[in-house]
């Protein structure tokens, strides 16, 4: 599982920085790919990188401002001339369907698949063999969530010393145990709990948007492995942030300590920031949170289980 940006951006595009779009990529795990905020040209972004979009299962608009949707009536209409006949999935809040209905109609697109838009509210959003997905509302000057996705536990190891002190030696019914609670062998049953460790944690995952510093987001990402937060004012313009509902490295960096997550990673920085301050914003964070990273557009991030 890993993490690219498509655009780091905060308002508008700049040289350096597309705005906001980002995927998560599981291609090991479910064989897709999920998009998080669809903003202008990130079509033009995906062109740059691996991802394909016929791939692409699902979408995950943070809110409605144009810097975060702009770019979606073309991604999904390309979709369609690149080999995408599965559904796809839109997740986001009220009016999101209102917007795609009226770009599609009034451009006369149709699209070759099927597409579901789903508006959301706080809490549980899906669910399936693999992981959850919850979502929470932030503090912007429209509504704004972040997404939580939560892999669920996997079996631990085989302990294989264990079946061999058994006289079990390896063959098909190291599988069969794996895959069954009970398994007779040799006119013996023999239970998965006593052969397999303890299970391995999921990966969690947090997503926010744009977002003003509110102490209630604490608990929604409590020990995530990986904090993807909004960066868009330096440590001093606590004020600024404040007034235009965004947040300041050191905020992001502060949240990021008291959760207890794994990573931080900022994005959505503002076009006022050049090459020269990108550093110094990094060290403001650091500061407070050493294991933060700042992304650029097409940075790629492994995402691992840091518990």
């Amino acid at each position: 599982m890993d993490i690219t940006f498509l655009g780091t951006g905060a308002g508008v595009p700049s040289k350096k920085r597309n705005v906001s779009s980002l995927a998560l990529q599981m291609l090991q795990e479910r064989g897709s790919t999920w998009l998080f905020d669809c903003g202008e040209a990130t079509q033009h972004q995906i062109l740059h990188t691996n991802i394909r979009p016929r791939k692409v299962e699902k979408i995950f608009i943070t809110h409605l401002h144009g810097d975060h949707i702009f770019g979606l009536p073309g991604f999904i209409s390309s979709r369609s001339f690149q080999g995408g006949d599965s559904p796809l999935t839109i997740y986001g809040p009220k009016g999101i369907q209102a917007f795609l209905e009226t770009a599609l109609a009034v451009s006369g697109t149709h699209l070759a698949y099927q597409v579901e838009v789903m508006e959301v509210e706080e809490g549980l959003l899906y669910e399936d063999d693999h992981c959850t997905v919850h979502c929470h509302k932030l503090d912007h000057g429209i509504t704004s969530y972040g997404y939580a996705i939560q892999e669920h536990d996997k079996p631990g190891e085989l302990l294989v010393d264990k079946l061999k002190e058994e006289g079990i030696e390896p063959g098909p019914i190291y599988q069969q145990i794996k895959e069954n609670p009970v398994v007779e062998y040799n006119g013996k049953k023999l239970y998965r709990e006593q052969f397999i460790g303890e299970n391995k944690a999921g990966r969690k995952i947090c997503i926010l948007g744009d977002t003003r510093s509110q102490e209630s987001t604490k608990d929604f990402i409590q020990d995530a492995d990986l904090l993807v937060h909004e960066a868009t004012f330096a440590k001093g313009e606590t004020e600024l942030a404040y007034s235009y509902y965004h947040s300041t490295t050191e905020q992001a960096a502060l949240l990021a300590k008291k959760a207890n997550v794994g990573m931080l990673i900022l994005t959505h920085i503002s076009s006022r920031y050049q090459d020269d301050d990108i550093d110094a914003l990094l060290q403001e964070a650091q500061s407070v949170f050493p294991n933060t990273k700042i992304a650029n557009d097409l940075s790629t991030f492994q995402i691992t289980n840091m518990r």
